[in-house]
Protein backbone atom coordinates (compact mmCIF):
# COMPACT_ATOMS: atom_id res chain seq x y z
CA UNK A 1 0.00 0.00 0.00
CA UNK A 2 1.11 3.56 -0.79
CA UNK A 3 0.42 6.35 1.69
CA UNK A 4 -0.23 9.93 0.72
CA UNK A 5 -1.37 12.88 2.80
CA UNK A 6 -3.75 15.76 2.34
CA UNK A 7 -1.98 19.09 2.11
CA UNK A 8 -3.73 21.17 4.82
CA UNK A 9 -4.91 24.10 2.72
CA UNK A 10 -7.73 25.03 5.11
CA UNK A 11 -9.01 28.56 4.57
CA UNK A 12 -10.09 29.16 8.14
CA UNK A 13 -12.01 32.36 8.75
CA UNK A 14 -9.16 33.54 10.99
CA UNK A 15 -6.41 32.39 8.58
CA UNK A 16 -3.17 34.25 9.16
CA UNK A 17 -0.07 34.57 6.99
CA UNK A 18 1.93 32.41 9.38
CA UNK A 19 -0.68 29.63 9.11
CA UNK A 20 -0.69 29.79 5.32
CA UNK A 21 3.12 29.61 5.36
CA UNK A 22 2.84 26.18 7.00
CA UNK A 23 1.69 24.73 3.68
CA UNK A 24 5.29 24.83 2.45
CA UNK A 25 6.62 23.45 5.72
CA UNK A 26 4.08 20.63 5.67
CA UNK A 27 4.96 19.76 2.06
CA UNK A 28 8.68 19.61 2.86
CA UNK A 29 8.08 17.45 5.93
CA UNK A 30 5.75 15.05 4.09
CA UNK A 31 8.42 14.49 1.45
CA UNK A 32 11.13 14.03 4.06
CA UNK A 33 9.00 11.44 5.87
CA UNK A 34 8.66 9.44 2.66
CA UNK A 35 5.00 9.90 1.81
CA UNK A 36 4.09 9.04 -1.77
CA UNK A 37 1.90 12.03 -2.64
CA UNK A 38 0.42 15.31 -1.49
CA UNK A 39 -3.28 15.66 -2.29
CA UNK A 40 -5.37 18.83 -2.18
CA UNK A 41 -9.08 19.42 -1.63
CA UNK A 42 -11.42 21.86 -3.35
CA UNK A 43 -14.44 23.73 -2.01
CA UNK A 44 -14.66 27.50 -2.27
CA UNK A 45 -17.88 28.01 -0.28
CA UNK A 46 -18.80 26.64 3.12
CA UNK A 47 -21.30 23.78 3.05
CA UNK A 48 -23.02 24.00 6.45
CA UNK A 49 -23.61 20.58 7.90
CA UNK A 50 -21.04 18.83 5.72
CA UNK A 51 -17.91 20.94 6.18
CA UNK A 52 -17.11 23.67 8.66
CA UNK A 53 -14.34 25.10 6.52
CA UNK A 54 -13.31 25.76 2.93
CA UNK A 55 -9.97 25.24 1.20
CA UNK A 56 -7.58 27.50 -0.66
CA UNK A 57 -7.15 27.19 -4.42
CA UNK A 58 -5.94 23.62 -5.13
CA UNK A 59 -3.83 24.31 -8.21
CA UNK A 60 -2.16 27.36 -6.66
CA UNK A 61 -1.35 25.39 -3.53
CA UNK A 62 0.17 22.54 -5.53
CA UNK A 63 2.32 25.03 -7.43
CA UNK A 64 3.39 26.36 -4.03
CA UNK A 65 4.27 22.83 -2.89
CA UNK A 66 6.11 22.08 -6.14
CA UNK A 67 8.52 24.92 -5.42
CA UNK A 68 9.78 23.34 -2.17
CA UNK A 69 9.77 19.62 -3.06
CA UNK A 70 11.55 17.42 -5.60
CA UNK A 71 10.17 13.88 -5.33
CA UNK A 72 6.69 13.67 -3.84
CA UNK A 73 3.81 13.47 -6.30
CA UNK A 74 1.32 16.36 -6.37
CA UNK A 75 -2.32 15.40 -6.79
CA UNK A 76 -5.67 17.11 -6.93
CA UNK A 77 -7.96 15.10 -4.72
CA UNK A 78 -10.26 16.15 -6.05
CA UNK A 79 -10.46 19.04 -8.53
CA UNK A 80 -14.15 19.77 -9.16
CA UNK A 81 -13.99 19.60 -12.93
CA UNK A 82 -17.23 21.45 -13.84
CA UNK A 83 -15.94 24.58 -12.09
CA UNK A 84 -13.40 25.02 -14.91
CA UNK A 85 -13.34 25.59 -18.64
CA UNK A 86 -11.16 22.93 -20.33
CA UNK A 87 -8.94 25.35 -22.26
CA UNK A 88 -7.53 27.43 -19.37
CA UNK A 89 -7.52 24.29 -17.22
CA UNK A 90 -5.33 22.57 -19.81
CA UNK A 91 -2.88 25.48 -19.60
CA UNK A 92 -2.79 25.28 -15.78
CA UNK A 93 -2.18 21.53 -15.91
CA UNK A 94 0.58 21.99 -18.48
CA UNK A 95 2.14 24.65 -16.25
CA UNK A 96 2.00 22.50 -13.11
CA UNK A 97 3.39 19.54 -15.01
CA UNK A 98 6.51 21.49 -15.91
CA UNK A 99 6.88 23.30 -12.58
CA UNK A 100 6.80 19.92 -10.82
CA UNK A 101 8.96 18.07 -13.39
CA UNK A 102 6.10 15.72 -14.28
CA UNK A 103 4.96 14.94 -10.72
CA UNK A 104 1.41 16.24 -11.21
CA UNK A 105 -1.51 13.81 -10.81
CA UNK A 106 -4.94 14.89 -12.03
CA UNK A 107 -7.75 13.80 -9.74
CA UNK A 108 -11.22 15.01 -10.71
CA UNK A 109 -14.75 14.73 -9.41
CA UNK A 110 -18.12 16.16 -10.43
CA UNK A 111 -18.82 18.01 -7.17
CA UNK A 112 -22.05 17.97 -5.16
CA UNK A 113 -22.64 21.39 -3.57
CA UNK A 114 -25.67 23.00 -5.21
CA UNK A 115 -24.80 26.45 -3.83
CA UNK A 116 -21.38 26.38 -5.48
CA UNK A 117 -22.91 25.35 -8.81
CA UNK A 118 -25.57 28.05 -8.63
CA UNK A 119 -22.92 30.63 -7.76
CA UNK A 120 -21.13 29.72 -11.01
CA UNK A 121 -24.35 29.84 -13.04
CA UNK A 122 -24.61 26.08 -13.56
CA UNK A 123 -27.10 23.39 -12.71
CA UNK A 124 -26.08 20.60 -10.36
CA UNK A 125 -27.83 18.14 -12.70
CA UNK A 126 -25.22 18.90 -15.39
CA UNK A 127 -22.22 17.95 -13.26
CA UNK A 128 -21.62 14.43 -14.55
CA UNK A 129 -21.91 15.28 -18.24
CA UNK A 130 -19.75 18.37 -17.79
CA UNK A 131 -17.08 16.30 -16.04
CA UNK A 132 -16.99 13.73 -18.83
CA UNK A 133 -16.77 16.45 -21.50
CA UNK A 134 -13.90 18.17 -19.71
CA UNK A 135 -11.93 14.93 -19.38
CA UNK A 136 -12.46 14.23 -23.10
CA UNK A 137 -11.41 17.77 -24.03
CA UNK A 138 -8.33 17.70 -21.79
CA UNK A 139 -7.13 14.42 -23.30
CA UNK A 140 -7.02 16.12 -26.68
CA UNK A 141 -5.81 19.56 -25.59
CA UNK A 142 -2.76 18.18 -23.80
CA UNK A 143 -1.76 15.82 -26.61
CA UNK A 144 -2.75 17.40 -29.92
CA UNK A 145 -2.33 20.60 -31.91
CA UNK A 146 -5.14 22.55 -33.56
CA UNK A 147 -7.90 21.02 -31.43
CA UNK A 148 -11.55 21.71 -32.19
CA UNK A 149 -14.20 20.43 -29.81
CA UNK A 150 -17.98 20.42 -30.05
CA UNK A 151 -19.67 19.27 -26.86
CA UNK A 152 -22.95 20.04 -25.21
CA UNK A 153 -21.36 22.46 -22.75
CA UNK A 154 -17.92 23.27 -24.14
CA UNK A 155 -17.06 24.34 -27.69
CA UNK A 156 -13.87 25.76 -29.11
CA UNK A 157 -12.03 25.85 -32.42
CA UNK A 158 -8.36 25.54 -33.45
CA UNK A 159 -6.74 25.58 -30.00
CA UNK A 160 -3.13 24.56 -29.41
CA UNK A 161 -1.61 24.33 -25.92
CA UNK A 162 2.17 24.37 -26.26
CA UNK A 163 4.28 22.61 -25.27
CA UNK A 164 2.35 19.36 -25.47
CA UNK A 165 2.85 16.92 -22.63
CA UNK A 166 4.79 13.68 -23.27
CA UNK A 167 1.82 11.82 -21.79
CA UNK A 168 -1.51 12.58 -20.20
CA UNK A 169 -1.21 12.98 -16.42
CA UNK A 170 -2.16 10.02 -14.28
CA UNK A 171 -5.94 10.37 -13.98
CA UNK A 172 -7.90 9.62 -10.83
CA UNK A 173 -11.63 10.05 -10.48
CA UNK A 174 -13.74 10.26 -7.37
CA UNK A 175 -17.14 8.94 -6.55
CA UNK A 176 -18.87 6.22 -4.68
CA UNK A 177 -21.37 5.52 -1.98
CA UNK A 178 -22.12 8.15 0.63
CA UNK A 179 -24.12 8.04 3.83
CA UNK A 180 -27.33 9.83 2.93
CA UNK A 181 -28.22 13.14 4.49
CA UNK A 182 -30.72 15.84 3.55
CA UNK A 183 -27.76 18.12 2.80
CA UNK A 184 -26.34 16.25 -0.18
CA UNK A 185 -27.93 14.88 -3.39
CA UNK A 186 -25.55 11.93 -3.70
CA UNK A 187 -26.79 8.35 -3.58
CA UNK A 188 -25.71 5.59 -1.18
CA UNK A 189 -24.42 3.61 -4.17
CA UNK A 190 -22.38 4.14 -7.34
CA UNK A 191 -24.48 5.18 -10.34
CA UNK A 192 -23.67 3.69 -13.78
CA UNK A 193 -22.23 6.92 -15.21
CA UNK A 194 -19.71 7.11 -12.37
CA UNK A 195 -18.75 3.47 -12.87
CA UNK A 196 -18.01 4.20 -16.52
CA UNK A 197 -15.90 7.22 -15.59
CA UNK A 198 -13.92 5.19 -13.06
CA UNK A 199 -13.31 2.39 -15.57
CA UNK A 200 -11.70 4.90 -17.93
CA UNK A 201 -9.24 6.26 -15.35
CA UNK A 202 -5.96 5.15 -13.82
CA UNK A 203 -7.27 5.28 -10.27
CA UNK A 204 -10.39 5.66 -8.17
CA UNK A 205 -10.46 7.67 -4.94
CA UNK A 206 -13.21 6.51 -2.59
CA UNK A 207 -14.85 9.33 -0.74
CA UNK A 208 -14.50 9.86 2.99
CA UNK A 209 -18.23 10.39 3.56
CA UNK A 210 -19.21 6.73 3.17
CA UNK A 211 -18.94 3.97 5.73
CA UNK A 212 -16.18 1.37 5.92
CA UNK A 213 -18.49 -1.22 4.39
CA UNK A 214 -19.54 1.15 1.61
CA UNK A 215 -15.93 1.60 0.52
CA UNK A 216 -15.38 -2.17 0.45
CA UNK A 217 -18.64 -2.77 -1.43
CA UNK A 218 -17.76 -0.04 -3.93
CA UNK A 219 -14.35 -1.60 -4.56
CA UNK A 220 -16.02 -4.93 -5.30
CA UNK A 221 -18.62 -3.34 -7.63
CA UNK A 222 -15.88 -1.47 -9.50
CA UNK A 223 -13.81 -4.62 -9.98
CA UNK A 224 -16.88 -6.43 -11.32
CA UNK A 225 -17.62 -3.56 -13.69
CA UNK A 226 -14.04 -3.58 -15.00
CA UNK A 227 -14.36 -7.29 -15.81
CA UNK A 228 -17.69 -6.62 -17.51
CA UNK A 229 -16.20 -3.97 -19.82
CA UNK A 230 -13.07 -6.00 -20.56
CA UNK A 231 -10.57 -4.21 -18.33
CA UNK A 232 -8.19 -5.98 -15.99
CA UNK A 233 -9.38 -4.82 -12.55
CA UNK A 234 -5.82 -5.07 -11.29
CA UNK A 235 -4.84 -2.25 -13.64
CA UNK A 236 -7.02 0.23 -11.72
CA UNK A 237 -5.62 1.55 -8.45
CA UNK A 238 -8.19 1.88 -5.69
CA UNK A 239 -7.58 4.58 -3.13
CA UNK A 240 -9.37 6.02 -0.12
CA UNK A 241 -9.22 9.42 1.55
CA UNK A 242 -10.00 9.83 5.23
CA UNK A 243 -9.57 12.34 8.02
CA UNK A 244 -8.01 11.39 11.34
CA UNK A 245 -6.47 12.81 14.49
CA UNK A 246 -4.31 10.43 16.51
CA UNK A 247 -4.44 10.70 20.30
CA UNK A 248 -2.52 9.20 23.23
CA UNK A 249 -4.98 6.75 24.70
CA UNK A 250 -6.02 3.12 24.24
CA UNK A 251 -9.51 3.84 25.56
CA UNK A 252 -12.02 4.38 22.75
CA UNK A 253 -14.34 6.71 24.67
CA UNK A 254 -11.45 8.89 25.77
CA UNK A 255 -10.11 8.97 22.22
CA UNK A 256 -13.49 10.10 20.90
CA UNK A 257 -13.74 12.77 23.60
CA UNK A 258 -10.37 14.21 22.54
CA UNK A 259 -11.09 13.94 18.82
CA UNK A 260 -14.60 15.38 18.78
CA UNK A 261 -13.79 19.13 18.95
CA UNK A 262 -11.02 18.72 16.38
CA UNK A 263 -13.34 16.98 13.92
CA UNK A 264 -16.30 19.27 14.48
CA UNK A 265 -14.15 22.28 13.61
CA UNK A 266 -13.55 20.78 10.15
CA UNK A 267 -16.87 18.99 9.61
CA UNK A 268 -19.27 21.33 11.38
CA UNK A 269 -21.91 20.17 13.84
CA UNK A 270 -25.02 19.54 11.74
CA UNK A 271 -24.18 15.85 11.35
CA UNK A 272 -24.29 13.82 14.52
CA UNK A 273 -21.02 12.66 16.04
CA UNK A 274 -22.28 9.10 15.53
CA UNK A 275 -22.53 9.85 11.81
CA UNK A 276 -18.97 11.17 11.77
CA UNK A 277 -17.77 7.97 13.45
CA UNK A 278 -19.33 5.90 10.66
CA UNK A 279 -17.30 7.70 8.00
CA UNK A 280 -14.08 9.05 9.42
CA UNK A 281 -11.09 7.41 11.12
CA UNK A 282 -12.11 8.09 14.71
CA UNK A 283 -11.12 6.06 17.77
CA UNK A 284 -7.87 4.61 19.02
CA UNK A 285 -4.79 4.26 16.84
CA UNK A 286 -5.16 0.48 17.01
CA UNK A 287 -8.72 0.73 15.66
CA UNK A 288 -7.58 2.98 12.83
CA UNK A 289 -4.78 0.57 11.88
CA UNK A 290 -7.34 -2.24 11.81
CA UNK A 291 -9.63 -0.22 9.53
CA UNK A 292 -6.76 0.45 7.12
CA UNK A 293 -5.80 -3.25 7.11
CA UNK A 294 -9.43 -4.15 6.43
CA UNK A 295 -9.51 -1.78 3.44
CA UNK A 296 -6.18 -3.13 2.20
CA UNK A 297 -7.65 -6.65 2.25
CA UNK A 298 -10.57 -5.31 0.18
CA UNK A 299 -8.23 -4.06 -2.54
CA UNK A 300 -7.48 -0.48 -1.49
CA UNK A 301 -3.88 0.18 -2.54
CA UNK A 302 -3.57 3.92 -1.88
CA UNK A 303 -4.44 5.54 1.44
CA UNK A 304 -4.68 9.33 1.66
CA UNK A 305 -4.50 10.53 5.27
CA UNK A 306 -5.87 13.96 6.11
CA UNK A 307 -5.00 16.00 9.17
CA UNK A 308 -7.68 18.22 10.69
CA UNK A 309 -5.37 21.24 10.90
CA UNK A 310 -1.87 22.46 9.97
CA UNK A 311 -0.39 19.92 12.36
CA UNK A 312 3.18 18.71 11.76
CA UNK A 313 3.00 16.63 14.91
CA UNK A 314 0.10 14.66 13.45
CA UNK A 315 1.99 14.24 10.18
CA UNK A 316 4.93 12.72 12.04
CA UNK A 317 2.59 10.42 13.96
CA UNK A 318 0.99 9.27 10.71
CA UNK A 319 4.45 8.21 9.53
CA UNK A 320 5.45 6.37 12.71
CA UNK A 321 2.17 5.10 14.20
CA UNK A 322 0.38 4.16 10.98
CA UNK A 323 2.65 3.90 7.93
CA UNK A 324 5.33 2.23 10.04
CA UNK A 325 2.92 -0.58 10.89
CA UNK A 326 2.60 -1.44 7.20
CA UNK A 327 6.14 -0.97 5.92
CA UNK A 328 7.49 -3.22 8.66
CA UNK A 329 5.02 -6.05 8.00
Amino acid sequence: MRFGVYLPTFAWRDLRFDQAARVKEFARKAEALGFDALWVAEHFLEAPGLYGTVWMSPLLCLAHAASVTTRIRLATGLLIAPYYHPVPLAREIQTLWHLSEGRFVLGVGPGWDQHEFETLGMKLSERGRRTDEIIAALRRLLAERDVSFEGRYYRFQHVTIEPRLPRFPELWVGGGSKIQTSLSPDKPYIVPAVLSRIAGADGWLARAAGSQQMVKDDARVIREHCVKVGRDPGSLRCGHLNFLHLVDTTDREEALRLQRPVFERVMGTHRTFENLQQSYFLGTTREIVERIRDLEAAGVRDMVLATCDYDLGQLERFATDLVGRFTDS
